[in-house]
């Protein structure tokens, strides 16, 4: 086991180009002792407290140290701080190489960016989305909420998600500010304005169903420089969401890069290349929320029926993350959220609705408010609501055409063929 430990410290030292694993580190990795409260070195074992060593067998040492419960006080390379010749963030940039199903995550980050700030946050949020997949399934539930403990603290999963996430942001040192759907205000992270990212998340949606053991998620975003609003879902950098279902999974969308692509969490703590899509076809699928907008909104109920009686296949879960996540997995399939007179928008524009258009439009599907993209709507404040539907094109298509007569993907369509 030790071995297997100093061989992933080497491996993610190399690619990260930041900080190594000492001798001391290392010795302390392999120690069965737990009374060494004192050791430079955070493994997630550490972290997770009392996980098994099979789940958790990657360590962060050389993130990881004293004073930190994550990731310690490594800086990156002066490399990783370069100027803005270092920085590619086209939309138009071409893909490196294609990525290769069974890749780690660290190799899929090497051919689908040259900006290794950018693949080191992504690693270093892979890292917490491990803790907290950790933490939701051994969270001790009662009627008004679940619970489980960081440090000497009992906190309930939602709010230990959001915790770790901001310290796992300000630990990779390339994050400028952050702010999540549990603390909207902007945080600043310490990280660079020039080359650096502003990160926007949702901690656990679907918080309020784990009681039931449903599936929930970890919802992102991340934009360059240091603004959180006057942007749009376009000009994200990259996207992600963490699934903690049955399987552990972790699904990200690059700007630039082809596809949105799925690891999973290996046994040995690792993450493995297992699919990646680039095409949402039509196909009889949908999870209809907000069905209470149907009492009012007559539009919204003659699509649903329309649904109903061509005979759809409902797949509502009541969790976002894993409605939309389906649509990515199964290539197929509507999700909305329509909002009405008397039931109003309740989904957030910049932690939930503009990351995961960027990992259904980088999967070769749609997005829509009604009338456009939602990756084109304009975050003004870090509150911002909306209704929205993802899905295949004739899905959106029949969305817009339903709620509001006309299709802006129709006329594009109508145009192209005339």
């Amino acid at each position: 086991m030790a071995t297997t430990v100093m061989a992933g410290a080497a491996t993610i030292s190399a690619f990260l180009g930041g900080g190594r694993l000492s001798s001391s580190s290392a010795s302390s990795n392999s120690s069965s002792s737990s009374n060494n409260n004192n050791s430079p070195s955070c493994s997630m074992t550490q972290l997770a407290a009392s996980s098994p060593a099979r789940a958790l067998t990657t360590p962060c040492s050389l993130l990881g140290g004293k004073g930190s419960s994550l990731y310690g006080t490594v800086m990156p390379s002066s490399a990783q701080t370069g100027g803005a010749s270092q920085r590619v963030f086209s939309t138009s940039r071409k893909a490196l190489t294609r990525a290769e199903l069974g890749d780690s995550l660290e190799e899929f980050l090497s051919k689908a960016t040259t900006d290794k700030n950018l693949a080191r946050l992504l690693v270093c949020m892979g890292e917490a989305l491990r803790t907290i997949a950790f933490k939701v399934r051994t969270a001790s539930c009662s009627a008004t909420a679940c619970i489980n403990t960081f440090g000497d603290e009992q906190l309930a999963v939602d709010l230990l998600a959001d915790k770790l996430l901001f310290e796992a942001l300000r630990h990779s040192h390339v994050c400028k500010y952050a702010c999540s759907e549990e603390l909207p205000e902007l945080k600043d992270m310490g990280g660079p304005v020039e080359g650096g990212f502003s990160v926007a998340f949702d901690p656990l949606d679907g918080s309020s169903i784990v009681d039931t053991n449903f599936t929930v998620g970890t919802i992102f975003g991340v934009w360059p420089g240091d603004k959180l609003t006057g942007i749009t879902g376009r000009d994200q950098v990259a996207s992600a969401m963490g699934i903690y279902g049955p399987r552990t999974t972790y699904v990200i969308a690059i700007n630039g890069f082809p596809g949105t692509h799925e690891f999973l969490l290996l046994d040995e703590g690792k993450w493995a290349h297992v699919k990646e899509t680039t095409e949402i076809g039509e196909g009889k699928l949908f999870s209809p929320g907000n069905l209470r907008a149907t009492f009012d909104n007559p539009q919204y109920e003659k699509l649903v029926n329309y649904y109903v009686s061509e005979k759809y296949t409902l797949r509502y879960t009541g969790g976002m993350v894993p409605d939309v996540n389906q649509i990515i997995v199964k290539e197929k399939g509507i999700f909305t959220n329509v909002i009405s007179p008397t039931t109003k928008a309740k989904l957030r524009l910049l932690f939930e609705v503009a990351p995961l258009g960027l990992l259904i439009e980088n999967a070769g599907g749609h997005s829509s408010d009604g009338k456009q993209s939602v990756l084109d709507k304009v975050v003004t404040n870090t509150d911002d609501r909306t209704q929205v539907a993802y899905g295949s094109k004739n899905e959106i298509i029949r969305f817009e055409e339903t709620l509001y007569g006309t299709s802006r993907l129709a006329a594009e369509l109508a145009s192209a063929s005339a």
